[in-house]
Parts: C-alpha cells; structure tokens; sequence
C-alpha cells in the first residue's frame, strides 16, 4: 500500500533552506534525506518550475504572479536572499533541473502538481505528467510491483482535476489524493484517479479516518509533520509516510 520512503523532506529542505530549490536539495541531502517532496507550477510559457505560492511577496521578490512571467524573467530573481543570506542568488528551480538532481542522487521524489488558479489545473497537469512520465519512460517500462516501486516518483494534488490530466498523459506514475481534511467522498475520488494513497493534514487527522483508508488498501501520508511526538502518534495510527520542514529534528527513517 505504501512502498515508498516513510518520511520525506517538505520542499525540499523544510525550513533549513529556501524551498523549492536545488540548494533545498543539498540541504536535504546532507541531512539523510532521499525523499523529498516539492510543488510543480507553470510559467507564462508553459514551463514547469518549482513554486508554491502563485503570487510574489514571499519566496520571491516584488509584486506579480507566477503564471505572468516567463521561465526567463522568474530565473532574473532572487529565490534565495529571503530565507537567508548565504542563499543570496539562488535561482528558481525548474522541474528538469529538480528530476535530474534527484535521479543523479537516487532521492525518490513526491511531486505535488500545484496549479497557479483552477484554470491553470488541467494544463498544469498535462504539462507535469508529461515532463515526469517521458522522463521516467525507461523505468516505466522496466518497473515490476513491489522490486522497484521507488524507482518512480508519485504526483500529489490538492486538484482532483489536475491529477485526471496527469493521469491521462503519464498513467505510469502513480498518484496520491490530496486533502486538507477528509471528506465524505474520499473513496470515490481515489477509485476515480485510481490512486494508490491519500494524502491530508495530520491535524485533522484521527485514528477512526486513518484506519478507514488503510482498510481500504489504501496509502496513508500527511503533511506537515513536525514533532517527533506526533509523528510517532499517528504512525501508531497507521500513517504510512509523511513529509516534515524540521529535518533536523525528524530524521529521513523516523
């Protein structure tokens, strides 16, 4: 149900290191870290880049949105001076660059499809799911259940619609619902994206929800898990994985 690593690195490098980026990466990397999970947005131009927020005034400099600019004037900016100085120049982060680092450093990577609107989720989605399943076509082919599932990446989305797209251009890679809190129509939204988890807030998380997904074989993975406590408690629950900022208090096999 959940063959993949138990805990991942949020964005990359939690909140050691400005997310979304190849210095998150490193970061992540030099603390244990082969499981990340990052956010996949679209340009002006239709290019995959690593970004969160739609909107400028956080992780970027000035005033804009993400999908107004080209990939070309996003790497003009600074996506490193707001975390801290020493990532003064760190340059935003595409999807190629992100899959090439992490396929050179064998970190299995959770890629959470993130459409700047709802307009955007069905391109963001076909874009994503094709960029990732010809990249991983090779592995597609060769991949046999249960040898080398984490050979494969596996797409997250908080959109039910950008998860359809994905799924019609790369059926190969497996995907994961995303929810804030569970809602009533959860089973009916995994069998339709033939997903092979879900994925929520542990803070609205219970034991009676956690054990209605793993009995119906189902994967189990939350967000943002960052107390050693906690993560012990719903692991207890059944929680099959889960992604952390605080990799310094959270170890990669916790």
């Amino acid at each position: 149900m959940w063959p993949y690593p138990t805990v991942a690195a949020h964005r990359g490098g939690g909140t050691l290191a400005p997310e979304n980026t190849l210095a998150a990466f490193r970061c992540g990397l030099e603390y244990g870290f082969r499981a990340v999970e990052f956010d996949v947005m679209l340009t002006a131009d239709e290019q995959p880049v690593l970004m969160h927020d739609a909107s400028f005034g956080r992780t970027l400099p000035g005033v804009g949105k993400v999908a107004e600019h080209s990939l070309e004037q996003l790497q003009a900016l600074d996506a490193g001076i707001w975390h801290s100085p020493q990532f003064a120049g760190e340059r935003v982060c595409t999807l190629a660059q992100a899959l090439d680092f992490c396929r050179d450093n064998a970190i299995w990577m959770n890629v959470e499809i993130k459409p700047a609107s709802d307009a955007h989720a069905v391109l963001t989605g076909e874009v994503a799911g094709a960029v990732v399943g010809d990249y991983f076509a090779p592995a597609i082919a060769a991949y046999v259940p249960g040898q080398n599932d984490r050979s494969l990446p596996l797409f997250s989305s908080f959109s039910f619609d950008a998860l359809m797209a994905a799924k019609r251009t790369a059926p190969g890679i497996a995907r994961g619902f995303l929810v804030d809190a569970i809602k009533d129509d959860w089973l009916q939204r995994l069998q339709a994206l033939e997903a092979v988890a879900l994925h929520t807030n542990h803070k609205n998380l219970t034991p009676a929800l956690a054990a209605a997904v793993k009995q119906a074989g189902y994967g189990l993975f939350c967000y943002t898990v960052n107390d050693p406590a906690r993560a012990a408690e719903i692991r207890g629950w059944g929680v099959d994985g889960f992604c952390t900022d605080r990799i310094d208090l959270i170890g990669p096999a916790q």
